[in-house]
C-alpha cells in the first residue's frame, strides 16, 4: 500500500514542481516588465500602464503556482515554536492536523475561485488590457488552489499510511539530520 501512496505523492510532486517552474518564469517576466516600465516612464517619459497591470497579474500567478511547492517542501509559515517541542505521536498528530487545515483551506479556495471565475465570465468583465477578459486571470485562483489541494491530500495520505512526506528538508530530530 505504501508503494501506491508514494506513487500518488510522486505524481503530485511532479505537478507541483512543474507549476513552480512556470511560476518562476512568470516572476522573471514580471521583473523584465517592471524594468521596461521604469525605462519607459523615467527615461522616455512614456508610461505604459498596461505593464503595471500585467506585472500585478504575474505576481498573482507566481504566488498561486508556487504555493503547492512551498507546501510540498514544508517551507510554509508554521507554528514551529510550538510544534518543535512535540515528540512522537503528539508531533505526528500536530502535523496531520496542520495538513488537514491546508486541505480545508485549499478546498474552500478552490470552490470560491471557481465561483469567481464563473461570475466574472457570466458578466463579461474585461481587464484594462483590451481583449483580455478578467476571468482568464481569475483562473489562477482555482488552478493554484487545486495544486495546493493535490499536494496536501497526497501529504495527508502519506501521513495516515504511517509514512513521512517527501520533499521537506530533514528536521533536527530526524535520523538524516543527525548523521
Amino acid at each position: 500500500m505504501l508503494h501506491a501512496v508514494r506513487l500518488i505523492e510522486s505524481l503530485a510532486a511532479l505537478v507541483s514542481r512543474t507549476a513552480a517552474a512556470v511560476g518562476a518564469v512568470s516572476g522573471l517576466i514580471c521583473f523584465v516588465l517592471v524594468c521596461a516600465s521604469v525605462g519607459y516612464r523615467y527615461f522616455l517619459g512614456q508610461p505604459q500602464p498596461w505593464i503595471d497591470h500585467a506585472a500585478a497579474w504575474l505576481v498573482v500567478g507566481l504566488v498561486m503556482l508556487a504555493a503547492a511547492e512551498t507546501q510540498r517542501r514544508e517551507e510554509h509559515i508554521g507554528v514551529e515554536v510550538l510544534t518543535n517541542r512535540f515528540r512522537g505521536p503528539l508531533r505526528r498528530g500536530a502535523r496531520i492536523l496542520g495538513v488537514i487545515s491546508v486541505v480545508a483551506v485549499a478546498a474552500i479556495l478552490l470552490r470560491e475561485g471557481i465561483e469567481t471565475v464563473t461570475f466574472t465570465k457570466m458578466i463579461g468583465i474585461a481587464t484594462n488590457i483590451e481583449a483580455v477578459p478578467l476571468w482568464w486571470l481569475h483562473l489562477l485562483i482555482p488552478a493554484g488552489a487545486a495544486l495546493l489541494l493535490l499536494v496536501s491530500v497526497a501529504q495527508l495520505i502519506v501521513l495516515l499510511a504511517g509514512g513521512e512526506p517527501r520533499g521537506a528538508a530533514p528536521r533536527d530530530d530526524t535520523p538524516a539530520a543527525t548523521e
